[in-house]
């Protein structure tokens, strides 16, 4: 359940670089700066997502639809400008201790270290709200994106086979990763 400390959360980051962003979570003021965001969103870069974030009324809706006990989206600004956005999509019922992890950089940020930022901030909010695992799927083709998970604690729990459909119908492997965020208690 979201909380006041949810709503007012923010974070001013300091990148390697020396740039400043902050880190807060999207409101409904938010929705030009989203869809500048998602604009200039390359072909290349839509193919690996799952949503086609350049229809403009997909983004709008993520903000209509606007419901942190649902989605948790936070975003990176520096500025007017937003640079990135992560989604923490909580599971329900018997996955009520899960959530999945969405991510987008603005290309000038990607590679500067703020996708780190932004996925450590969600696993802090996420262990706030009392949840188990974070998880992720990745397309094999994006070894890079796969290496920065693992070095921030993701574990690579197993390879999906063509689980994942491009545009144009050829199927890709995936990775699934997962952090844990409690400890296993070994009781006897």
């Amino acid at each position: 359940m979201a909380t006041q400390f949810d709503v007012n959360y923010r974070r001013l980051v300091t990148l390697g670089d020396g740039a400043r962003v902050l880190l807060r979570l999207l409101t409904a003021a938010d929705r030009q700066a989203l869809l500048d965001l998602y604009a200039p969103t390359t072909a290349e870069d839509a193919r690996y997502m799952r949503p086609d974030v350049r229809n403009p009324k997909i983004v709008e809706s993520w903000i209509d639809d606007l419901d942190y006990d649902k989605v948790l989206p936070l975003v990176a600004v520096v500025g007017e400008r937003m640079v990135g956005n992560t989604t923490l999509h909580f599971g329900a019922g018997p996955t009520r201790h899960l959530a999945e992890i969405h991510i987008f950089l603005a290309k000038d940020f990607r590679r500067r270290g703020l996708g780190v930022q932004m996925i450590q901030t969600h696993i802090e909010l996420a262990r706030r709200r009392g949840l188990h695992f974070i998880h992720g799927q990745i397309v094999t083709d994006q070894a890079n994106v796969i290496k920065a998970f693992q070095q921030m604690g993701f574990q690579i729990k197993c390879t999906l086979d063509n689980f994942f459909m491009m545009p144009d119908g050829d199927a890709r492997d995936t990775v699934l990763v997962v952090f844990k965020l409690v400890p296993e208690r070994n009781e006897f």
